[in-house]
């Protein structure tokens, strides 16, 4: 799961970025590359699985955070940024909300819905550029020869291109399994799920009118929106302990760490749900896909799981937290074993039973 942080300059995604992964970003020489990083994937549950079971190994899952080079008319006329767009999963577009005389804003002031208006009609119109230069490609080789494929093709993308010129992003587009597959190798960019960061001050934090005043765009758009303070949170990141840094967000009114927010809403709009593995020698944090059956998700801790699953025996977390321990769950009669038809929900404790 690749999530790629873009923005325009002076927008504190650098810092963002350092923030979340926790890694330094050197000053690059020449065209501007992508730089990539991870992050632990922040869920109260598993720590409180590791303070349940104090086992030998804990195992986060992990996030991919690309940095993108900034967006502004060198890297939009390459085309590079768009390329790179292309692939990553979700989009989280970093936009500037604080003021600061001293740092520059492109566009001579600070108006973050203005940046992503902005930012937006690039997206739209890269979208755009594709499917005209593709129809026409279509309609050409159409005339030579009648191919139903090209067909299908061509349809689907005048579609496409209607909707795009109503300046929606093609996220919004109902898609069957066959128009999935007929675009899957192109690069369309609104196709992603999109994030917004406002890189906002001190003072703004816990002030939601800015994610009010966006909330049209971010319903119409399908757009998920949270505030951050990118300065705020990388001195956060410089104090020694966590009860320090707790103490400090708690006096900010900072109820949850950037990272866990963001993953959050990653997981939301990239349609990802947890569940764990437990034990004494490890606790393990999974993602997988919503409504995934059982097997798909033993799948994801290995091959072999999927192929030879038999049952899953399933812990509920609130139930686990409630009793206190699994011997207690058990006397409780709360442990479920469930079938091949099982659809995982998020927070399961799942032991797979298998053979091959």
């Amino acid at each position: 799961m690749k999530v790629g942080l873009i923005g325009l300059p002076q927008t504190g995604k650098k810092t963002l970025f350092q923030v979340l992964t926790g890694s330094e970003v050197r000053e690059q020489g020449g065209v501007p590359k992508p730089v990539p990083g991870t992050a632990d994937i922040v869920d109260p549950r598993f720590d409180r699985l590791v303070s349940l079971y104090t086992p030998k190994k804990e195992t986060h899952a992990r996030i991919d955070f690309v940095l993108l080079p900034k967006i502004e008319q060198e890297t939009i006329a390459k085309g590079d940024i768009f390329q790179n767009i292309s692939d990553v999963d979700a989009i989280c577009h970093v936009v500037r909300a604080f003021d600061d005389a001293s740092v520059y804003h492109a566009a001579g002031s600070v108006d973050p819905l203005r940046d992503v208006e902005s930012v937006n009609a690039e997206l739209l119109m890269h979208d755009q550029i594709f499917v005209e230069k593709r129809i026409e490609r279509l309609e050409l080789a159409s005339k030579k020869i009648k191919d139903d494929r090209q067909l299908k093709e061509l349809a689907l993308m005048k579609r496409m291109q209607s909707h795009l010129e109503e300046e929606k992003p093609l996220r919004l587009m109902a898609m069957d399994d066959d128009d999935e597959l007929m675009i899957r190798s192109y690069p369309f960019i609104t196709r992603k799920e999109m994030l917004l960061a406002f890189n906002v001050s001190e003072d703004q934090l816990g002030v939601d009118t800015l994610l009010d005043q966006a909330a049209l765009v971010c319903a119409s758009g399908k757009i998920e929106a949270m505030l951050v303070s990118a300065q705020v949170e990388s001195e956060i990141a410089l104090l020694d302990s966590e009860v320090e840094k707790q103490e400090f967000r708690e006096d900010l009114g900072i109820e949850e760490p950037a990272l866990g927010v963001l993953t959050r809403l990653c997981l939301k709009a990239l349609g990802r749900i947890s569940f764990f593995t437990v034990g004494k020698e490890e606790v393990h944090h999974w993602l997988v896909r919503v409504d995934s059956p059982a097997p798909v998700a033993a799948g994801v801790i290995h091959s072999d799981l999927q192929k030879g699953f038999i049952r899953a025996e399933v812990m509920k977390y609130d139930e686990l937290v409630e009793a206190g321990s699994e011997a207690e769950l058990k006397k409780a009669g709360k442990i479920y074993v469930q079938g091949k038809d099982y659809i995982v929900t998020d927070g399961d404790i799942l032991n797979i039973r298998f053979s091959v």
